[in-house]
């Protein structure tokens, strides 16, 4: 499916490229560069692309998959597309118009993976992060259970080829596993994950349960918005990533996506810019050392970019639990 054929198979029998695209851009990215950048990505090789409801970019992504469709760069078939579910849309009966919207904008038939975005509901309405008068994030309670029956049934009706969630902790994800009546598994769950938050132990549940981890925040993180911690360290800079990358003639970043892929993680890769768009699909040329790993493995810290502080008061906020 992506030039390298490095794809992991899904619970469901579908396959998901272990390097994704992510198009999350910061306020002061354009929507005209989310088209200009996607349609390099896949230019560059990218196959899998992540994005969302809440990204606010999906015509302008749909678009650049479409004019790369349409000049023969790839088929519809070559490219895994994401999409995800927003908070404001977890009552079961808006599932299927919020992914017939999503669709819409992407002027896409299908999706190949639909994710719950965030366990936490919110107020539905137009409005992304529903606030009162006093700036508080008004909540929805919502059982995941019947979002996920939701999910279900657009999967059944070729809406999505694969179903999964994101940014669930184990007990959220123990949940949906033990449904009575469950139709299908999660095939993914997306989280932050990066040398200083591992998810070791989510990782061995997930692995355990046949789900996939996606790494978001692979690379640390852009430091934006009410979503990032600001106080911390730059993953980046940290330097015994930096000494694994001289030693092996790469850059930082490369070491970090490939510390990912070779955990049997799949990992996103999110830049708007050209170079490193480039680069990060080099991420299949070299091999980390199991001495490298190991090294790498040491640097956790629970250090948590994404945090989602403004609804770390609903009963559903997932980061309470340790894993």
């Amino acid at each position: 499916m992506d030039p390298k054929g490095q794809t992991v198979k899904l619970n469901d029998g579908h396959y998901i490229p272990v390097l994704g695209f992510g198009t999350f851009a910061p306020l002061e990215v354009t929507k005209s560069e989310a088209l200009e950048v996607t349609k390099f990505a896949i230019e560059a090789g990218f196959r899998h692309i992540d994005c969302a409801h809440l990204y606010q970019n999906e015509e302008q992504v749909g678009q650049a998959i479409r004019s790369k469709i349409a000049d023969g760069t790839v088929k519809r078939e070559d490219i895994f597309y994401t999409s995800k579910l927003w908070s404001t849309s977890l009552r079961p009966e808006l599932v299927r118009p919020a992914l017939e919207k999503s669709l819409k904008n992407l002027q896409l038939d299908y999706v190949d993976l639909y994710i719950i975005h965030f366990p936490v509901a919110l107020k539905p309405g137009e409005a992304l992060l529903p606030t009162d008068e006093n700036g508080k994030t008004i909540f929805d309670s919502v059982d995941l259970c019947r979002t996920w029956e939701a999910l279900e049934k657009c999967k059944d009706a070729g809406l999505t080829k694969s179903i999964g969630v994101s940014n669930f902790n184990h007990k959220q994800l123990e949940r949906i596993l033990n449904k009575p009546g469950l139709k299908y598994k999660p095939v993914c769950n997306q989280v932050e994950c990066h040398p200083y938050l591992n998810q070791s132990k989510l990782l061995d549940f997930c692995k355990s349960h046949d789900i996939v981890l996606v790494a978001y925040g692979a690379l640390g993180s852009q430091r934006l918005s009410k979503w990032v911690n600001q106080n911390h360290p730059v993953l980046l800079e940290d330097p015994v990533l930096c000494d694994i990358a001289k030693k092996h003639k790469q850059t930082p970043a490369l070491v970090a996506l490939r510390y990912q892929i070779q955990r049997g993680i799949v990992v996103l890769a999110k830049s708007y810019n050209k170079n490193r768009i480039k680069e990060n699909i080099q991420v299949f040329d070299f091999e980390l050392t199991p001495e490298d790993m190991k090294t790498i493995d040491g640097l956790n810290r629970n250090l948590r970019y994404y945090e989602f502080l403004p609804v770390i008061d609903h009963p559903e906020y997932p980061y309470s639990e340790e894993y």
